[in-house]
């Protein structure tokens, strides 16, 4: 029986016993990214804390079915129902075919999500995939007089809707305040409403991405294809619904109207929301000129950076922040997470130090700590609680070896499991790729300490200090002990 899970459910706005449809499954649909451009650091956040949930719940013994949609069809400019597809205009400017496009980012992307160790979904639909099944959830619609068609495109009718249930339930909006603050958008003329949204809209003569259909030839609205893919291949009620604040509304708002047409008012049992990242307290922005894509995270080649920062570096950062809660980024707040993340990791080579005994009974911290890290991912993925537990041990096993005090080999066998089953199995850290070169970097210092032994067994005190000072300087840092020394990339 899998442990106890509560989630902070979006649409409820209170945190509740995750109970799934079918015991033992869960379904969970997560909105991927519009693939038109190089992925960034807004992409890592959801990545990484869905990852860590699907991690979760498979640990705590749930079969878990993961879609993570690919959209490359209908996100028009700006998020709305007006404007240049974001895809063939890059698709135009770079003189490409659209899939080709999608294809090349599609692949950065996973490049990018496989670099952070994030797992793949079970199943990863494309938008563009499915025009057939959009096409006839967009009858449904019309059939249930939720919709309606001109000119060859077809809008939710949101005031309609509005009056049989509440449009904006999701979000806490109310539709009649919305509308008092909102003015008629040029190139909108169609919709009877600004609230309405194209489920289908009318091809232009230069659009490139097109389809026939019963109205048009032409292309769906953005927010149709998770209400598709999601019922696809989760079914028409399913489990869980992810993606970041930034989709709240009016893409789920939009989602879960369509969804309630179709499928009824409870086709998704609980919404989880991640929340964004910022750069030194500004929402990132191509124009504010602070903008970074994962790859300059991980070469250095930002203005904002000092140094490039390793994958599992970004996904510390991001773990040390509750998943709803904000998360600023700034470059020392990543060397702050570096720096952070070799201490957690090199605890685990200082087990190697603790000395054991027969006599010795296991010790209830090391359970406790296990129990902790346990209760505080299944608290709402609660990962910086569950980091500070981890850090709490790390100290334990340190001074534990320093002072040479004794422990049973039951606390080493749980240290170690500890870290395989939630350090490296569940919030996905690993030894960073730097690191794969340990064994020739340790053999090269190691030889180096041995010069510096001779010069302090030979009272040579300044070399000795010259050779630590050098090492320093190349982030090497010696601990002398009377046993030895020691040393600490």
């Amino acid at each position: 029986m899998p442990r106890d899970l509560f989630i902070y459910n979006t649409l409820t706005r209170e945190k509740e016993k995750f109970q799934p449809l079918i015991p033992d499954h869960v379904g969970l649909y997560v909105c991927g990214p519009t693939v038109y451009g190089d992925p960034h650091l807004g992409h890592a956040r959801p990545g990484v804390v869905y990852d860590v949930f699907v991690r979760l719940l498979r640990n705590i013994g749930y079969k878990v079915r993961y879609v993570r949609n690919i959209t490359d069809v209908g996100h028009l400019e700006n998020d709305s129902d007006a404007g240049e597809d974001k895809i063939a205009k890059k698709a135009r400017l770079e003189e490409l075919e659209p899939m080709e496009v999608v294809q090349y980012y599609t692949i950065r992307y996973h490049r990018a999500m496989a670099a952070l160790n994030t797992l793949p979904p079970s199943i990863e639909p494309r938008a563009s995939g499915h025009i057939t099944e959009q096409i006839a959830m967009i009858q449904q619609i019309l059939d249930a007089g939720m919709a309606y068609e001109i000119n060859g495109s077809v809008y939710f009718d949101v005031e309609k809707y509005n009056h049989l249930h509440h449009y904006g339930i999701l979000s806490r909006r109310i539709l009649e305040d919305l509308q008092a603050n909102t003015r008629t958008l040029d190139g909108q003329d169609d919709k009877r409403s600004p609230f309405d949204f194209a489920l289908w809209k009318k091809a232009s003569p230069e659009h490139i991405m097109h389809w026939p259909s019963p109205w048009s030839e032409g292309f769906p609205g953005w927010h149709l294809e998770c209400s598709v893919m999601s019922s696809k291949y989760l079914g028409q009620v399913f489990d869980i619904h992810g993606g970041g604040m930034d989709l709240l509304f009016p893409h789920h708002e939009c989602e879960l109207a369509q969804n309630t047409v179709t499928r009824g008012e409870n086709s998704v049992r609980y919404w989880m929301h991640n929340n964004l990242i910022t750069i030194n307290g500004q929402k990132m922005g191509k124009s504010l000129g602070n903008f970074i894509t994962l790859e300059a995270l991980f070469e250095g080649t930002h203005t904002l950076l000092s140094q490039p920062f390793n994958p599992m570096t970004i996904r510390f950062f991001i773990l040390q922040a509750h998943y709803r809660g904000p998360l600023d980024f700034s470059n020392d707040a990543l060397l702050a997470a570096e720096k952070g993340l070799q201490r957690l990791l090199r605890g685990r080579n200082v087990i190697k130090k603790l000395v054991t005994s027969e006599k010795e009974s296991p010790s209830a911290f090391v359970q406790e700590t296990r129990e902790k890290i346990y209760a505080a991912l299944c608290d709402d993925l609660n990962t910086p609680v569950a980091l500070a537990a981890l850090f709490d041990l790390v100290t334990w096993i340190h001074t534990t070896a320093d002072n040479k005090k004794p422990v049973s080999k039951e606390d080493v066998k749980g240290i170690e499991e500890i870290y395989d089953q939630l350090v490296n199995d569940v919030l996905g850290l690993r030894e960073e790729k730097d690191e794969d070169r340990l064994p020739l970097v340790g053999g090269l210092i190691d030889m180096i300490l041995e010069f510096r032994k001779q010069a302090r067994n030979q009272k040579n005190w300044e070399e000795s200090d010259r050779i630590r000072d050098r090492l320093s300087g190349l982030g090497v840092q010696i601990k002398d002990t009377k046993d030895g020394t020691d040393w600490e990339i």
